[in-house]
């Protein structure tokens, strides 16, 4: 199979595990084993136990209730991700050689994957640091009263609007900007609630998400304080191609210091996903084939409703 170049590579967030992922990459891809048995090494020394199992088993066999919990859903998908992109890269060519990576970027956790693959944090930090985040993120959440509202048909100003009426003294921000039409909110459990009656008599449809807590919202601040203690001994690079951050829904600065502090604030700000995607689409349609990473489908859904200039090639299982 020929290398496609310029490439672009997507990379997905929590909410895209599913029990069997990556399980067709490992079975037939060496350069997918070699990933997720390393992952599997790494976490036993680093965590021991606390996923009750090894990191390929929970995301081959599950059990999904365990797969779905944040600590262990993030580390499972962060080492799929890199596991699928490991054997696209052999299929193209590049197994020990340079990609023709023009871009990356990844939905909330999966900006961890797509630096990893542009070489600004190392395989083992990145899923040390993934493996953190999620726990932390866990800890928080059942420290907190949280969580979530999708906004379907809502633009930014109708979110924001939403979020002023229904927040009275608790908390409630717009957390994801997804697509056009598709926000999500987080927050305090009975703030949201609010949201949910107040998005209906302005006429737009609100569905409470089934979440651990409050995501990307001041709620979460205890776990971007351990992920900043974290960060700021880990070895970050300058990335080889151009990474999307998701606070800025643009290129990350080439310093690792700005680097880590984009990936401390967002734990608790907004991701703009949809405008992150909208700058790629300006940038390399025409010019670079789009490709998502395992597990799943999700991002390439998104870009359809993003623009109709790129289109994505998904990867959830080897071709």
């Amino acid at each position: 199979m020929s290398s496609p170049s310029p490439l672009v590579i997507l990379c997905p967030g929590q909410g895209a595990q599913a029990v069997g992922m990556g399980k067709a990459y490992f079975e037939k891809s060496p350069e997918s084993r070699s990933v997720f048995e390393h992952a599997d090494k790494i976490l036993a020394s680093f965590i021991g136990n606390a996923l009750g199992s090894e990191l390929s088993r929970l995301c081959f066999e599950g059990p999904a209730d365990r797969l779905n919990q944040t600590d262990a859903s993030q580390p499972a998908i962060f080492a799929t991700s890199v596991a699928s992109y490991a054997a696209l890269k052999a299929s193209w060519g590049f197994s020990s050689g340079e990609v023709p990576l023009a871009a990356a970027s990844g939905l909330s956790l999966g900006e961890y994957t797509a630096l990893t693959i542009a070489g600004a944090m190392s395989f083992e930090d990145g899923l040390k640091l993934v493996a953190l985040r999620g726990r932390a993120m866990q800890d928080a959440a059942e420290a907190s009263h949280g969580s979530m509202v999708a906004l379907i048909g809502a633009d930014e100003t109708q979110a924001q609007e939403v979020c002023d009426s229904a927040r009275g003294s608790d908390v409630l921000v717009c957390a994801n900007f997804n697509a056009p039409g598709q926000i999500v909110l987080s927050g305090s459990k009975s703030a949201c609630d609010r949201a949910v009656e107040v998005a209906g008599k302005m006429g737009l449809r609100a569905t409470p998400l089934t979440v651990a807590g409050a995501f990307h919202s001041p709620l979460m601040q205890p776990a971007a304080d351990r992920l900043a203690d974290a960060l700021s001994r880990t070895e970050i690079k300058t990335p080889k191609c151009a990474v999307y951050a998701n606070v800025t829904g643009d290129v990350h600065d080439d310093e690792p210091d700005t680097i880590r502090r984009r990936l401390v604030e967002q734990l608790t700000s907004p991701v703009k996903w949809s405008q992150s995607c909208a700058a790629k689409a300006t940038t390399y349609a025409g010019k670079a084939e789009f490709h998502e990473l395992a597990p799943g489908k999700t991002l390439a859904g998104l870009y359809r409703r993003i623009s109709k200039d790129v289109k994505v090639k998904t990867n959830d299982e080897p071709s």
